[in-house]
């Protein structure tokens, strides 16, 4: 069996090798006298066309800086890291609250998740721990003396007008609910959410070290039954997004550039309360880039944890859809919010420029095509670049989610060949996203189907 370092060295040299193929093959690297654009589009397409062709090609470079954040975390750091090795011992670690939020639709995959959950944390040596279920109608959780059942009235309403998760979220924080004292942590989980015994460890590492008040580490879909297999393989995106950009700004910057995700996040009670979830309309939506944003510009600092949880795609395409539209509205309102200085939101912009303009870059791949005009060499490596590293991007995805060992050769190849596969539905998916974000309205927030067990008829 390879060792880390040798997984990650064949790692990078696969990356390379496709980047070069992808480079040779689409024009960027210029081989010969036909890898040239020998053609004059101011007479060949007119001049209206010329500019519509030019404009659509520089849309390329929005994703520049996240392919670039993306690319140098891949490489840098070790994408294949060994189990994660305790610093000190569980017994030393700080009161930690894993702090579970539902609106009750899913009870029994709550109940079940807590007491895997709980497990996890015990076998791992955890004993200064408590998991609170924040819920909008009860659930029923089982008395334990490890468990707090927390149900939000319907009364209950933040200063700012917080809706959704952020309310639900700051109730909370309020003196009368909270139990937990500042230097304790709170490590926030979806419904859905599943803890490994390395995820622990890396929480554990992170809160001894106690250099930065907030973290998150990578989250995996792949695991256990796979319930939708387009849906989950196109996720394998989400992936290396966690183990490229995620990773770099944490580790490297210690701030979130691009926001994180809204699960696995670890932070210290002082801090999240000092940044507080009562963020009104804006902070509603994406509740987590809003917080993320809102803590960067107070200065605080953040850090990657190592260990991986485990989460399911959307099981169905509709949600998958909805899922990507809220992501989108809910960063549109915050990029949008006057509450969060330009100066902390420039790259989480530019990202987001990039996912609006998705319609217009995926009509330039088929313009490039019927309509080829010349550009330097420059812009052409570049967008090859770009091109070539997002479809690694999969790949990654794939191979850091799915076992050689566990699946046999053949239906782990197969699985590269799905993800690969799955790129044109996703980005149909991700078009009408975009549009249907745009055009639809922002302060919504659907909840995705999360208990297999729902989708069992009799």
């Amino acid at each position: 069996m390879l060792n880390s370092i040798s997984k990650h060295l064949l790692h990078c040299a696969l990356l390379f090798v496709l980047l070069i193929l992808f480079e040779i093959f689409s024009g960027g690297i210029k081989v010969n006298e036909n890898s040239f654009v020998a053609i004059d589009p101011w007479a060949e397409y007119g001049t209206v066309a010329t500019i519509v062709l030019y404009l659509l090609r520089v849309l390329t470079f929005l994703t520049l800086p996240q392919v670039m954040f993306n690319f140098f975390g891949l490489v840098i750091y070790n994408a294949f890291p060994e189990k994660v090795v305790l610093k000190g011992s569980p017994l030393l670690a700080p009161f930690i609250c894993i702090r579970i939020v539902t609106r009750g639709d899913y009870s029994e995959l709550v109940k079940s998740n807590v007491l895997r959950n709980m497990n996890t944390c015990l076998d791992t040596g955890l004993e200064n721990f408590l998991i609170e279920v924040v819920t909008d109608k009860p659930i029923g959780l089982p008395k334990h003396r490890r468990t707090r059942e927390i149900v939000v009235p319907k009364e209950y309403q933040t200063k700012s007008g917080a809706m959704f998760k952020a309310r639900a979220l700051q109730y909370c924080l309020e003196d009368s609910v909270n139990v937990l004292n500042n230097t304790d942590w709170v490590v926030h989980l979806d419904e859905e959410t599943l803890l490994t015994e390395n995820s622990v460890r890396g929480i554990i590492n992170f809160v001894l070290d106690g250099k930065h008040p907030f973290g998150q580490g990578l989250i995996t879909y792949a695991n256990e039954n796979v319930v939708n297999w387009l849906t989950t393989l196109a996720d394998s995106f989400r992936v290396s997004d966690d183990m490229g950009k995620l990773r770099l700004q944490f580790k490297m910057f210690h701030k979130p550039f691009f926001s994180w995700k809204g699960s696995y996040v670890v932070t210290q009670v002082h801090a999240e309360k000092d940044v507080s979830f009562d963020n009104g309309v804006d902070g509603s939506v994406a509740e987590d880039c809003f917080f993320a944003m809102r803590a960067y510009a107070q200065g605080y600092t953040f850090n990657f944890i190592e260990g991986e949880m485990y989460e399911k795609s959307p099981f169905t395409l509709v949600d998958f859809l909805q899922q990507r539209k809220r992501w989108l509205q809910g960063i549109l309102l915050v990029v949008r919010s006057p509450a969060i200085p330009l100066r902390n939101k420039i790259l989480l912009g530019i990202s987001l420029c990039s996912w609006i303009t998705m319609p217009l870059s995926t009509s330039n791949m088929v313009f490039a095509a019927l309509y080829p005009i010349p550009c330097p060499n420059l812009i052409d490596f570049v967008c090859a670049f770009i091109a070539g590293f997002n479809i690694y991007m999969y790949v990654f995805g794939v191979i850091k989610s799915f076992s050689l060992y566990r699946f046999g050769l053949v239906k782990f190849l197969a699985c590269v060949l799905g993800a690969l596969c799955t790129i044109p539905i996703n980005v149909v998916i991700e078009n009408v996203a975009v549009i249907w974000g745009l055009i639809g309205k922002k302060n919504k927030f659907y909840v995705v189907q999360k208990d297999v067990r729902a989708l069992v008829t009799v």
